[in-house]
């Protein structure tokens, strides 16, 4: 029987439609999820425009709900047991997901404050490990008031460094000093010692400015680039004490880093916060809120599938 799914369309408001998609079979170590909530990524909505996605394709990463066929192959969880996952094709009633993407939902953790975790949760977490987090750290944090600003900001103090948080308007400033940052700057106005780590979203000029301030040995992580504008950099500005730009993308199974996340989550130690909740069928009013910053945190869609 097919379910529904969110697939891209040109055509459509926001290129992205609902319909009707044959229903996934899993391969040997793939669990079949019956899906209760989506989380939407700024990511996703470039995905539906770019052409990376082809049409009629099903569109989304982030997803939480039950599995209701184990995996063939006897590995991953159980039926009945709750997980999110970060996978290709995750805006469907039901998904076919490789057991490394899953992870358990713990006890205590709605459905769908974990399905905001995956892509926003698990860029924070592994772009600040490749950064080298570290106590004596000064890390800022750009975008600080999206996804994965959010989340990186409370990692980064969880570790103990010293947090910067940029974004862009004061009224997005709210809630950052309360997740473990020890500055909050519109832009970077008034940032002038160097800093150790940048985990930047918003590219352009911006990117520029991080790196002109990263201390000798430094690393920015390239996330995203919300600005969509580019980034020029004045000559000479890369000859000098060693440095790095890494550009950043979530490769590789991300079941064991869900886990991590997942628990942190449960026990209190990362809020999860989610500034649009509604219907999947409201999918273009939440990329709308979305494209124009209105989202504090994360879009969460829920699908109808009951848990």
């Amino acid at each position: 029987m097919p379910v529904r799914a969110l697939v891209v369309d040109p055509s459509a408001a926001a290129a992205v439609r609902l319909a009707e998609v044959p229903d996934p079979v899993p391969g040997p170590g793939q669990a079949l999820v019956d899906v209760s909530h989506a989380s939407l990524n700024y990511g996703d909505l470039n995905d539906a425009r770019s052409g990376r996605i082809p049409v009629g394709a099903v569109l989304g990463s982030d997803a939480a709900g039950v599995v209701v066929r184990a995996a063939a192959d006897g590995t991953g969880p159980a039926v009945g047991t709750r997980v999110v996952a970060l996978t290709a094709g995750a805006f469907a009633e039901r998904v076919a997901i490789d057991v490394g993407a899953l992870a358990e939902v713990p006890k205590g953790l709605a459905s769908a404050q974990a399905a905001a975790l995956p892509v926003a949760g698990v860029a924070a977490l592994r772009s600040l490990r490749a950064a080298g987090l570290g106590p004596d750290k000064r890390v800022l944090v750009t975008g600080a008031s999206g996804g994965v600003g959010r989340f990186a900001v409370q990692l980064a103090a969880r570790a103990g460094a010293h947090v910067i948080a940029s974004v862009g308007s004061a009224a997005r400033a709210a809630g950052l000093t309360e997740a473990g940052a020890d500055e909050v700057l519109i832009g970077l106005e008034g940032l002038h010692r160097p800093v150790d780590v940048v985990v930047d979203s918003v590219g352009g000029p911006q990117l520029v400015a991080a790196w002109n301030l990263l201390a000798p040995g430094g690393s920015v992580q390239s996330v995203g680039w919300t600005s969509g504008e580019p980034a020029v950099f004045a000559p000479y500005a890369t000859v000098g004490p060693a440095k790095s730009l890494n550009s950043f993308v979530i490769e590789g199974d991300a079941g064991a880093d869900l886990a991590v996340l997942t628990e942190l989550a449960a026990e209190g130690f990362l809020r999860v916060e989610i500034g649009w909740q509604g219907s999947w069928d409201r999918f273009e009013e939440a990329a709308e809120a979305l494209r124009g910053r209105r989202v504090f945190g994360k879009a969460v869609m829920a699908l109808g599938n009951p848990l």
